[in-house]
């Protein structure tokens, strides 16, 4: 009787989803003052799996952590896609001495690249977890650099602004007060003089005739692809392994860009971050900009003018139609057609990237968004170019790619029932953006849970059935279209008035309290977590990462494909390793 009640609560009734879980679980949860659900490790499973099973809570949006004086807390952002309800807050507290909390893969499959990131970054360890090792960090690596009293190598201070600023300040070369000289902390007993190379034998060739007829019998093998290629779309590398040209398994390894973006964050105050954002994804500078405003104003409870938000959202989905060219011409690099994204995908990011620099100073760090609205109203030319780009250009410049690609016949040949992922597994990996609508899941950020003013606009969400290469493609290709739709409205809309709610400051004090803010960024779901202690700098700053969340679920997409298609899927998934990485 009281499951079958328990259908009808919605994730964000928390009171309702409280009583539910106790009824089932006595005593298993209480409700903290941020109106988050704190389930006791010994439950956390059973809750867990009642919450996705009973409440539809499918998706696994956010994994994160925060550091407090008294325990480690580990915070998962729940949401239904389903039933397109969210979100859910749900928490658990770890020892500060022995921090240990159960895995939720086994629940939720996305939570595993995000579980690895905080025993990284925080040390908690995940009970049962598949693959609990650093992710982020070489295994080597001494601390947890999120931790509140790890001291970094050249740590200055704790806060900026540092008291060796101008005027005031006496600067001195912090590498000259590092005791051991560089950048490189080794464990106790690790010496890197005597570190000794492997030599291998050159082992026969194997004649070909000898494979074919089956009279050479080959052992599975690993073959490291990357960190430096160029079909790995940056420092990112691949360690494949393979039953002949068969791919058996398949583990992304990256981290090599990593410079622990957030804990830059924690040390900046709460503006500083903004151009930080723009280093994440760096096509998507505008939307990267938005999502963190989002989060931020939730504490401060600004109001955003009119103008200023509809001028985000002109910003946004710009952006939008930049980064899909971009997908969508690398993604053709990568199957060797150069000349194709080279007169589409170029050429039509540049004269948008126009737009950005006359209006922000700055092509691909934009900086452009400020907390109650936008750093700087639209100069004059800037709507006439808009509008003829959108009205006259754009729409037949994507015709003339769909017409020249999509029927293709090597295009075809590569992403016809290549990388396929089914829609309950695009879900339970905690996929977003168009790899998850590519397999026919209708769920966008825009339409699910609409932030700034997308409400007021009318614009499909595109999806394609097949979930393979060839579809999420396709769902790039719908998506500029719709893009111009949401262009041509917001423009005809654009109200006159201020572009700032309050006033502009370099410093702002943000009111105690946490929040997430979520963005349907090109890539998908890009989401903010903030935690305001009310100084101010932030307390806790994390960036919900799409390109390295949808990594979760490269190796399935590989697997019975060869070492070919490798290249055609991950270029389908459509990452960029600074935001992979932060």
């Amino acid at each position: 009787m009281v499951i079958a009640e328990a259908t009808t609560v919605k994730l964000s009734e928390i009171d309702a989803v409280l009583k539910q879980v106790n009824a089932l679980f006595p005593n298993a949860a209480t409700k903290d003052t941020n109106g988050s659900l704190v389930v006791a490790n010994d439950k956390l499973v059973d809750v867990a799996n009642y919450l996705k099973d009973d409440l539809a809570a499918d998706y696994c949006s956010s994994v994160t952590s925060v550091d407090y004086p008294d325990r480690f807390e580990v915070v998962y952002h729940l949401y239904s896609v389903s039933k397109q309800e969210g979100p859910l807050v749900m928490k658990a507290h770890a020892d500060k001495g022995n921090p240990i909390v159960p895995s939720m893969v086994s629940v939720w499959a996305g939570a595993n690249l995000q579980e690895r990131e905080v025993y990284d970054m925080m040390g908690i360890r995940f009970a049962g977890h598949p693959n609990l090792k650093r992710v982020l960090m070489w295994e080597g690596f001494e601390g947890y650099p999120l931790r509140k009293d790890y001291k970094e190598p050249y740590y200055e201070e704790e806060k900026k602004p540092y008291d060796s600023r101008h005027p005031g300040g006496h600067h001195q070369r912090a590498e000259e007060r590092v005791p051991w000289g560089k950048n490189v902390q080794y464990p106790a007993g690790f010496d890197p003089d005597e570190m000794t190379v492997i030599k291998t034998e050159n082992l026969p060739l194997v004649d070909a005739l000898d494979l074919r007829a089956g009279r050479f019998k080959t052992d599975r093998f690993i073959v490291n692809m990357g960190p430096q290629h160029p079909s790995t779309h940056g420092v990112f590398q691949m360690r494949i392994t393979l039953d002949g040209e068969t791919i058996v398994d398949l583990e992304p390894v990256m981290g090599y860009l990593h410079r622990n973006h957030e804990k830059i964050g924690e040390r900046n105050m709460w503006l500083m971050n903004m151009p930080f954002t723009d280093r994440l994804d760096y096509i998507c500078s505008m939307g990267n900009n938005l999502g963190y405003a989002l989060a931020v104003e939730k504490l401060m409870g600004v109001e955003v003018p009119e103008r200023a938000q509809y001028i985000r959202v002109i910003m946004a989905e710009l952006t939008r139609i930049a980064n899909h060219f971009w997908a969508i011409g690398f993604l053709l690099n990568d199957l060797g057609a150069f000349f194709t994204p080279s007169l589409y995908a170029i050429e039509e990011r540049e004269l948008i990237l126009d737009l950005f620099e006359m209006t922000a100073g700055s092509r691909m760090m934009c900086n452009y968004m400020r907390f109650g609205g936008i750093a700087a109203d639209l100069p004059e030319e800037f709507l006439p170019l808009c509008h003829d780009l959108v009205y006259n250009r754009m729409n037949r410049k994507i015709d003339e790619m769909d017409t020249y690609l999509s029927q293709n016949e090597i295009v075809l040949a590569r992403g016809k029932g290549i990388g396929i992922l089914p829609p309950d597994m695009a879900i339970n990996y905690s996929t977003a953006g168009p790899v998850l609508r590519g397999s026919g899941v209708p769920y966008d950020v825009r339409r699910a849970q609409p932030y700034s003013i997308y409400d007021r606009f009318d614009f499909k969400v595109c999806t394609r059935s097949e979930g393979d290469v060839y579809a999420r493609y396709a769902v790039r290709l719908d998506e500029m279209r719709e893009s111009v739709n949401i262009l041509k409205q917001a423009m005809n809309q654009l109200p006159a008035g201020p572009i700032m709610g309050g006033r502009k400051a370099w410093q702002i004090r943000v009111p105690k309290g946490e929040a997430y803010g979520r963005v349907e960024n090109p890539k998908g779901e890009l989401g903010f977590f903030v935690v305001s202690d009310g100084s101010a700098n932030p307390y806790r700053y994390h960036v919900r990462a799409t390109s390295y969340i949808n990594l979760n679920v490269l190796g399935e997409l590989c697997k019975g494909h060869t070492v070919a298609d490798v290249v055609a899927i991950l270029g389908s998934i459509d990452i960029v390793l600074g935001e992979v990485d932060r």
